[in-house]
């Protein structure tokens, strides 16, 4: 019987997706749910998670490629984990992963998780090749830019004056990231 709590970690990829059913039915103390992309652990809540967890705890997912999309991360995550006394449990693999596992039970961890990664690689393979065939036909459109070019002339005006970048992005609507973006875009402005 676990002597911690029981820790829920969700995701999906966007925010108008729904996480419900991912943990429904289990009996959790906490829960900590992303709406962000799988793609790398740089995602707020489960950090989150992964700071809040104690020796003791469980961590339950619904499955491997809800916690990572690649290997790398997903071992490092679990290792990182089991070795602080936390036990990984995956719902939908039916595998629990406490630090004393079984040579089938890692193989099925590296099995699972390199299946994940290959599943997100084939994602974005058929993704690249649906828009070059829709480039090819005409049908494709490349994002808006976030500004006109009279906007974006104003902004590198008033940068190339010294106006601080951290009060312009918002005064233009724009996050600090894609102002640096037109800034290196157009370098010659750069104070």
């Amino acid at each position: 019987m676990a002597t911690g709590q029981v820790v829920g970690y969700t995701r999906v990829s966007s925010v108008d997706q729904n996480d419900a059913r991912q943990l429904d039915g289990q009996t959790l103390d906490r829960v900590f749910a992303d709406k962000a992309s799988g793609k790398d652990t740089r995602r707020p809540q489960l950090e989150a998670a992964l700071s809040f967890l104690r020796e003791g705890d469980t961590l339950m997912v619904h499955s491997m490629d809800r916690l990572a999309r690649n290997i790398d991360d997903l071992r490092s995550i679990v290792l990182s984990l089991t070795k602080r006394g936390v036990k990984v449990q995956f719902l939908k693999e039916a595998l629990v992963f406490t630090g004393d596992d079984s040579p089938m039970a890692n193989l099925l961890l590296g099995l699972l998780g390199a299946v994940a990664q290959f599943e997100r690689e084939l994602i974005r393979e058929r993704q690249r090749e649906g828009i070059a065939v829709a480039k090819e036909q005409g049908v494709y459109k490349d994002r808006v830019p976030s500004l006109s070019a009279e906007r974006v002339s104003a902004l590198l005006d008033r940068v190339r004056k010294g106006e601080a970048k951290s009060r312009l992005a918002p005064e233009f609507g724009i996050s600090r990231a894609t102002l640096y973006n037109y800034v290196r875009t157009n370098a010659q402005c750069a104070p």
